[in-house]
């Protein structure tokens, strides 16, 4: 039995094929584009090494994809066939595998915790679960996770830049903003290929309205993303916004057409960076021209997915921007069904903040203002349940507060606006500014707007 690179127990006896899930660990913490060409050698090589086959049952999991579920059952099915020669921390590995095809992503999260109690600095399982508390929006879990296992973590272990690039995200995605930036840069200093932590330091400056900065950041950087898979893209995203914040919109186009979208993948990520970025758009009077008709195209064919709300509503996103009436009321009425039956930990997110958020989104697209207001504000407060990070869920957050002036609920879309701007650090961005601009300019306008309840 040979020990890994982050000093784990395996039972791997081939020095050549520990090399290759070394060099997968690495991978997957770095989200490099390589990681399954890794995982696959190792399979290929020792097809008896249970964690490979049930960590692969994972990455097929966090795709969010209804299809791919039989790939990841039938490596459950070898992974228990292989159990027998594995380590006890190898086999909460399958444990957690086995959750997550039960539909329960937070009993997973348990089995990567069990884990770490025992061996703190099993990066891959502090990365896991990271990813699993990502998803289901656990902000707060993601921080105590990773703070309970980074003092095992000496400077020169090999996976501390991976970890403390987690725990910059952690920080932002919690409100700790200086630290959240402070840790990001010592991750990427640490791991230069830890696109995590660099993207951590632009949530940053997304949140606290400093897009020169954020752009300042990624400039120059891009090595640090380059060898992604399409977690580049979302990188990409980042910079887009920045550009817009600063009203550069030719610069948007560009990097959406030439960056966000140079592969034109269905993959719920891609399709959520590529639909939030065209909403802003529009919301902020830009003509995206003929650019909703791909996305509306690929989500209508994913309307009976129904792996992640986050996913849905993003769906949801492309056919309103798209005006697909009949594919949309398909999928709202998709997510109500699976809200009903609660099953696992995605319905009850299916049920809320699921319904009112995507009878809203449905409701935006076929111009009814009010019902969309009423809907999106019944989200807000379980929207985080949703999973995603806050940058994601902003465009909600911009849907709810304009669908309220476009309604004449005045009153209630500016204490939305003022709750938004609180929460991103107290500054205004350009989004902000123009919403109360419009705001004042109603008021002067319209003195007798409806009131918030």
């Amino acid at each position: 039995m040979l020990r890994d690179a982050f000093g784990q127990m395996t039972s791997l006896t081939d020095t050549a094929v520990l090399a290759e899930w070394d060099k997968m660990q690495r991978a997957f913490l770095a989200h490099a584009a390589n990681t399954p060409q890794h995982l696959g050698a190792v399979l290929g090589a020792e097809p008896d090494f249970a964690q490979a086959h049930a960590v692969k049952a994972m990455f097929y999991a966090l795709l969010g994809r209804r299809e791919v579920m039989e790939i990841a059952r039938d490596a459950i099915a070898t992974a228990r066939d292989c159990q027998p020669g594995a380590t006890e921390r190898e086999a909460l590995y399958l444990r957690a595998a086995e959750a997550c095809l039960a539909g329960y992503p937070s009993q997973a999260v348990q089995a990567m915790e069990q884990v770490l109690d025992r061996h703190p600095t099993d990066a891959l399982a502090a990365k896991l679960s990271h990813a699993f508390r990502f998803v289901l929006g656990d902000a707060s879990g993601m921080r105590a996770s990773i703070e309970r296992v980074l003092p095992a973590y000496a400077p020169d272990h090999p996976a501390r830049g991976y970890l403390l690039g987690c725990h910059a995200f952690a920080l932002e995605e919690t409100g700790e903003y200086h630290l959240a930036e402070v840790a990001g840069r010592q991750a990427l200093w640490t791991a230069p290929d830890d696109a995590w932590g660099l993207h951590a330091v632009a949530h940053v400056y997304d949140m606290t309205g400093k897009a020169e900065r954020g752009l300042e950041w990624l400039t120059g950087r891009e090595a640090a993303w380059a060898h992604c898979n399409n977690f580049r893209y979302h990188v990409w995203w980042h910079k887009a916004l920045m550009h817009l914040d600063l009203g550069q919109i030719d610069e948007v186009m560009r990097l959406y057409d030439q960056e966000i979208r140079a592969d034109k993948t269905d993959d719920y990520r891609d399709i959520s960076n590529a639909t939030s970025l065209l909403m802003r758009l529009e919301l902020d009077g830009v003509n995206v021209g003929s650019r909703w008709e791909e996305l509306a195209d690929l989500s209508a064919a994913r309307t009976d997915d129904g792996c992640l709300i986050f996913a849905d509503l993003h769906y949801l996103l492309a056919l309103a921007g798209d005006k697909r009436q009949l594919d949309a009321h398909r999928l709202v009425a998709r997510i109500a069904k699976d809200g009903q039956a609660a099953a696992g930990d995605m319905g009850p997110r299916m049920a809320r903040p699921g319904l009112n958020a995507a009878r809203g989104l449905e409701a935006f697209g076929e111009g009814d203002y009010d019902t969309a207001f009423g809907n999106l504000a019944a989200a807000r407060d379980a929207m985080q349940m949703a999973g995603g990070s806050h940058a994601q869920r902003d465009v909600f957050e911009r849907l709810t507060i304009d669908c309220g002036l476009r309604s004449g609920r005045i009153d209630h879309a500016e204490a939305i606006l003022q709750d938004r701007q609180r929460r991103r650090g107290g500054r205004l961005d350009a989004y902000a500014a123009a919403r109360f601009d419009l705001i004042s300019a109603a008021r002067s306008a319209a003195p007798d707007a409806i009131p918030a309840e």
